[in-house]
């Protein structure tokens, strides 16, 4: 596709956007973007430490005279044209003229409000916000498709990425057998030091010098893999959230509600998602999931990027693509066609544009709740125990995320982020999937969107 030519109807048309969750990382992405693209504009900015926001618009090299802190209606009614509003209270918006909300807190309540007011206003959203969208998305689609506006999930985030890259292979009538992306964080393995490396944590695993290559016994070498790593957790609520999203808007669903969490290198992967009648892992095809990259320090990372599983078809075509260095199983019948990145802020404004001049979503414009995040308790929760959220994955204390197939889950199973913060109404025992009937204190508002989202 040609980018400049998708565009090219309206060059003169400049789209306003606001964003809230202002000062955070993506948000950094997508305001540095903005700064190399005239047509973009941000109108107003929303974010709890309003002089950090001013800070960083600064030193992304926004004019400090155009940055005009704002705590009222008036004081953004008097501001001129060129002037970026800077607002602590997100209600503040709505007195702003723009064409899309970006929603980026992370906060499930104050997510959903936003976006609400926004749809309600005739603004289109794009929701960067997956704790937000796995609870009510699903509604919030469909008031925005009743006021003629765009709901829709952002580019450069994991979600509107494997999303697109499903659509392409359905649209090439490509059978999927699974999809899904890597995890964040790559499994660095240095076989000179036998240490392996995430982030900047180190651990002395030799043994992995011995597990590089995929053996015979697909499920033996990932078993041996994940026992050298003695309990190295590598998994992260937020993949759960983001695969959530991806199952409301494609209609996959997780093969195991744990997901898999293979430790896997790229060239591996046809054969490991790959049928367990094939060898390989999976149970049934059209599932998503996340897999663990283990490189050598001298290879290319994943980027947390995205891939599909397909089946083959003719088999010298794929013998030719094997030859060109595609990743094809070692029987000839899966391939993997993957994309090594996800570039945050910087792919959004794609999809800024693409809502505003066409009116169209980078994901589903009409996602069903196929499937539910929810969470077990890891540990028995007293009756009065506040479910917090916190940290840089939004992990909820006490809780692990697990992923259920819509038609496999009890009835009444709570979603996770609408149980994030409210009070437990019970005690819950450790293995326990907590239910509506366990919280109490969450938004009634959210909860009343979740449930709507439950109606076919």
């Amino acid at each position: 596709m040609n980018f400049e030519l998708l565009f090219a109807d309206q060059p003169e048309r400049k789209v306003r956007y606001t964003l809230t969750g202002a000062k955070g990382g993506f948000a950094r992405t997508l305001l540095a973007q903005t700064r190399l693209m005239p047509r973009l504009i941000p109108a107003a900015l929303c974010d709890l430490d309003v002089p950090g926001l001013r800070a960083l618009c600064e030193e992304l090299g926004y004019p400090a005279s155009q940055l005009r802190e704002c705590l009222s209606a008036a004081d953004i009614a008097a501001l001129p044209a060129d002037a970026i509003a800077l607002v602590a209270d997100a209600g503040l918006l709505r007195e702003v003229a723009y064409d899309i909300l970006v929603e980026a807190t992370g906060n499930p309540k104050v997510g959903f409000r936003a976006a609400c007011e926004a749809i309600e206003a005739g603004r289109h959203v794009a929701m960067v916000s997956k704790e937000v969208d796995t609870v009510a998305g699903v509604t919030m689609s469909r008031l925005a498709a009743a006021k003629g506006v765009v709901y829709t999930t952002a580019d450069g985030d994991q979600p509107a990425n494997l999303i697109g890259w499903v659509s392409w292979a359905r649209t090439l009538g490509l059978e999927i057998v699974a999809a899904g992306k890597s995890g964040e964080y790559d499994l660095v393995f240095d076989p000179r030091s036998g240490q392996v490396r995430q982030l900047d944590e180190t651990r002395d695993i030799p043994e992995m010098a011995e597990l590089l290559t995929l053996g015979d016994d697909i499920p033996a070498t990932l078993a041996a893999r994940r026992a050298a790593l003695k309990g190295w957790k590598t998994s992260a609520t937020a993949d759960y959230c983001e695969m959530a999203v991806v199952a409301s808007n494609t209609g996959l669903v997780a093969d195991v509600e744990a997901m898999h969490y293979p430790v896997a290198r790229t060239a591996e992967l046809a054969d490991i998602y790959a049928l367990r009648e094939d060898g390989g892992i999976v149970h049934k095809p059209g599932v998503i999931d996340v897999f663990n990259v283990l490189r050598l320090p001298d290879e290319a990372s994943f980027g947390g990027g995205v891939f599909v599983i397909v089946r083959t078809g003719d088999g010298p075509t794929w013998q030719l693509l094997a030859q060109k260095g595609h990743v094809v199983s070692r029987n000839g019948r899966y391939a993997c066609m993957y994309l090594p990145y996800h570039f945050m802020g910087v792919e959004t404004p794609i999809t800024l544009l693409n809502a505003v001049l066409h009116g169209r979503a980078s994901g589903s414009d009409r996602p069903a709740q196929h499937a539910i995040l929810a969470g077990r308790a890891i540990e028995t929760i007293p009756a009065g125990t506040v479910l917090r959220m916190g940290g840089h994955h939004h992990d909820v204390t006490g809780v692990a995320p697990v992923l259920l197939a819509r038609e496999q889950a009890p009835a009444g199973v709570a979603p996770l982020y609408l149980a994030a913060h409210a009070t437990t109404a019970r005690a819950i025992r450790a293995g326990e999937l907590i239910t509506l009937d366990d919280i109490a204190g969450d938004d009634p508002a959210l909860r009343a969107a979740w449930l709507a989202g439950l109606q076919d």
